[in-house]
């Protein structure tokens, strides 16, 4: 039994080490550490208004389930890495869903996932050229979710990394909290070059390329505005849809008692 448990012991300690080297060093720290009910309550002061269309959809449970699909996010870099990652990402969804207006009951960044999907979509966001996705009769791949997931050719791979098909059923994405979730998180953890993925940019492990330096995309909360919407909102100085998601940031990061970092928008950045 003594030889047994000695196996045992030394067994637990390399797994753990293992984790310790795959967080650079650090052991795994699950988000609900750092994110605990009462502050995402906190930070989501109206998201089950009855005004709010997504009311009762978005829960915290659902956010912490899919949160553990991406062990990395959260969990890279120090203390102060962690939770201005995670102040960034709930900031850029919260600009997403929002249903805060200038003079909202507790100010305009105490409104985020208020909406699940796009009301009133411009089009069905089908891509026909993109043959690798392919649209699928009849279906709209409009902007739903947290990260209001949008395209055919985000949907069709965002589906096949999480186990759902993104092109025949889009609508589970504005249907079911968890996979809402984990689609935002997957819009958030995955590069789609030349764009870094959102979580190098906020733990600091994207390197600009020549491109980048040229274009004046500098690490920083600006750089992810620039990954999620730059076409339509950088390079365009004093932009009310990059001052809400600079907003909502510094509500968080405030409440998460961190700094924001340097270059929060991207005003002088050229879009991907």
């Amino acid at each position: 039994m003594r030889s047994f448990s000695f196996l045992f012991t030394l067994f637990i300690s390399s797994i753990a080490l293992v984790s310790s080297a795959a967080f650079g060093g650090q052991a795994w720290t699950p988000v609900s550490s750092l994110i605990t009910k009462t502050l995402f309550d906190t930070f989501f002061l109206h998201k089950d208004d009855t005004a709010c269309p997504a009311k009762d959809f978005y829960t915290y449970d659902s956010f912490i389930r899919a949160s553990k699909l991406f062990p990395a996010f959260g969990s890279t870099g120090c203390l102060a890495t962690r939770k201005r990652e995670i102040a960034a990402f709930l900031a850029q969804i919260s600009h997403e869903t929002t249903g805060g207006w200038a003079t909202a009951p507790d100010g305009p960044f105490a409104w985020g996932l208020c909406f699940k999907e796009e009301i009133n979509p411009q089009s069905n966001y089908c891509d026909s050229t993109n043959t690798q996705w392919p649209c699928f009769p009849g279906k709209t791949y409009k902007g739903r979710g947290p990260i209001q997931l949008s395209w055919n050719y985000n949907y069709g791979p965002a589906g096949k990394a999480l186990g759902f098909d993104g092109l025949k059923n889009p609508e589970i994405v504005a249907n079911n909290s968890v996979i809402a979730f984990k689609t935002a998180l997957w819009f958030w953890m995955t590069e789609q070059k030349p764009k870094p993925s959102c979580h190098e940019v906020m733990v600091g492990t994207y390197e600009p390329t020549e491109a980048d330096i040229a274009a004046n995309r500098t690490l920083g909360y600006g750089l992810v505005t620039n990954i999620i919407n730059g076409g339509l909102e950088c390079g365009i100085p004093d932009d009310a849809r990059v001052n809400d998601r600079i907003g909502f940031f510094q509500r968080y990061t405030k409440l998460l008692n961190v700094d924001t970092g340097p270059d929060l928008d991207c005003a002088n950045q050229k879009p991907f």
